[in-house]
């Protein structure tokens, strides 16, 4: 564990933040980017407007037409809980506004692929639709939407992925990373993109009329749905996002949720109370996201849309039986990729600069965990395949920050056509499409690509710490005040501390999960500290050793005694 560099950041300028803010929390919030107390302020009334999203107002003004004429709506999902909670938000909505011809197609990972195919268009058709609105997809299904056009349905996409080179010929496009879109947030998941043609609506109703029922609709209801699909899709944290979810957890924390997210959460034996942005992703993101990978993400959307207690208690049992399983699967697949990248330990070999693997039997549904995993572990660029149907390979790509994954794939399509027959995604992660019989010359266009684009300082291992703690920081009341300027997550990372301390006992729980129990520097006090999933270690523990550790602070909760605890992330022996 000792291959992994520790930095610091630097220090910045925090002075337009609140003198009630320590310091240190000014600075640990000023490294992040908030640079006024404006930025604190995570109220609905801080969101962006949506008139500054494209098309925003004219897919409202559409959907509009479509409930007062009543005409049939086909809502048009993807397999991931983004997509899964933005079919559920749109449901709810557009019902609770008077829509009685209303469905919602989600096309099947193996069989259909995804996005908006030419034959989920033409089942749409056969429900007598007349409006089409994908979510969470939409940005490549040029066929899809042409068909659509064909048959005389408008197509509405709202999406958050990536453009292509040109865009589908929809009625219209709600995308922030449009590359006319000047709205501030680029960072919109699915679901918000959805939660904002939402708001447009309700004003395009407000405007026509003052009294009109859906002019006063309540959208804030279901900003639960929100939070947890920008949650379990890793999209930045940026103001915009931070406020939705927000402003979602809180509802959570209350009850005032959907009786789908409260027995996952239940399932998951989480206190509603106490919940943490990140507990969505750790909980309710793969429970939901299981559906998807494994089975038919209806499952999902039935939990979400459930109104009986009982109905989405079985769902959500339904739903951790799958997520158990998709990691007993993950788990395999991890074991394959750690043979196949042991040959290169064997042979002397030094690992490329990005990481491609495909094995026969691995499952489309798991290739984007385990690519996730191997990123993290190997701390590069990762692209797992697993076989699909008519003699064609579906991947899942993981990125390390500063190399722009979808970009490199693009690159590679540019170089060899044949080698890819789709591809899309983001920065972080993307996925593709390859033929079986095109693997070799892919892989190898693909590392002469990862020679030019990866450069060693991306390969680098590095831990940033705000610093080390003060002895009188080692206290509950100062793990409240990190969860009072929360959320964390993506790109608005929960701070990393780092200390030296003495080891007083050392304990490993199932040979994978380390227990420490820690000396704070300068008082009498003990700590514990855990490490999951980590190796056995062969060290030569004894009480005296030292230790330099980079941690994150948390509450601990065990038979209603509350405590600090560490949760390391790295180790350095002294």
């Amino acid at each position: 564990m000792t291959d992994v560099q520790l930095k610091r950041y630097p220090n910045v300028d925090s002075v337009d933040l609140p003198d009630s803010l320590s310091p240190r929390l000014r600075q640990v919030l000023a490294r992040r980017g908030v640079k006024h107390a404006q930025q604190l302020d995570l109220s609905l009334k801080g969101l962006a407007h949506f008139s500054a999203l494209s098309d925003c107002e004219r897919a409202a003004a559409r959907i509009a037409v479509a409930l007062q004429q009543q005409q049939s709506i086909c809502i048009v999902g993807d397999f991931d809980a983004d997509g899964a909670t933005s079919v559920s938000l749109f449901m709810l909505a557009l019902q609770a506004m008077g829509a009685h011809n209303l469905q919602f197609l989600i096309p099947n990972r193996f069989a259909d692929g995804y996005g908006l195919s030419s034959s989920l268009v033409n089942v749409a058709q056969q429900q007598g639709a007349k409006l089409i609105i994908t979510v969470d997809n939409g940005m490549s299904s040029h066929d899809g939407v042409e068909r659509a056009n064909a048959l005389g349905i408008d197509v509405i996409i709202t999406d958050h992925h990536l453009p292509s080179s040109s865009l589908p010929n929809a009625y219209a496009i709600v995308n922030p990373n449009r590359g006319d879109c000047t709205f501030p947030s680029k960072a919109l998941a699915g679901v918000g993109v959805t939660f904002y043609v939402l708001m447009a609506l309700r004003s395009h109703f407000r405007a026509l009329d003052a009294n009109h029922p859906n002019a006063a609709i309540n959208l804030a209801q279901w900003l639960d749905l929100v939070a947890v699909g920008t949650v379990a899709d890793v999209v930045p944290l940026d103001y915009n996002n931070r406020i939705l979810v927000q402003q979602g957890v809180a509802r959570i924390r209350q009850g005032v949720c959907r009786p789908g997210i409260r027995a996952l959460l239940n399932v998951a034996k989480r206190n509603l109370a106490e919940l943490e942005a990140r507990d969505l992703g750790f909980t309710v993101g793969p429970r939901i996201n299981a559906a998807g990978r494994l089975d038919d993400m209806q499952l999902g959307i039935d939990c979400l849309l459930a109104e009986a207690e009982h109905e989405s208690h079985a769902a959500a049992l339904r739903l951790d039986e799958l997520n158990r399983s998709r990691r007993t699967i993950e788990q395999n697949m991890q074991k394959d990729a750690d043979a196949i990248l042991a040959r290169f330990d064997v042979q002397g070999q030094v690992l490329p600069p990005i990481l491609a693997l495909h094995e026969e039997g691995w499952h489309q549904g798991v290739v984007g965990i385990v690519a996730g995993r191997l990123k993290e572990r190997f701390h590069r660029p990762v692209i797992a395949f697993a076989d699909a149907e008519d003699g064609l390979l579906k991947g899942s790509a993981r990125s390390v920050p500063g190399l722009h994954m979808r970009d490199l794939l693009e690159r590679v399509h540019s170089l060899a056509p044949h080698c890819i027959e789709r591809f899309g995604g983001h920065a972080m992660a993307a996925g593709l499409t390859i033929p079986k019989a095109a693997y070799n010359d892919f892989c190898q266009i693909l590392q002469q690509v990862a020679e030019q684009w990866v450069e060693p300082r991306m390969l680098e291992r590095v831990i940033w710490s705000d610093g080390e703690l003060d002895t009188s920081d080692f206290e509950l009341a100062f793990v409240e005040q990190l969860k009072a300027i929360g959320p964390w997550g993506q790109k608005f990372e929960a701070p990393i501390f780092d200390n030296e301390f003495t080891v007083v006992k050392v304990r490993w729980m199932k040979e994978v999960h380390l227990k420490l129990t820690l000396a704070v520097p300068g008082s009498q006090n003990l700590i514990d500290a855990v490490a999951f999933n980590v190796p056995n270690q062969a060290w030569d523990w004894q009480e005296s050793n030292r230790v330099r550790l980079a941690y994150q602070l948390q509450e601990n909760v065990f038979n209603d005694r509350r405590s600090l605890q560490l949760m390391i992330q790295h180790l350095w022996p002294l």
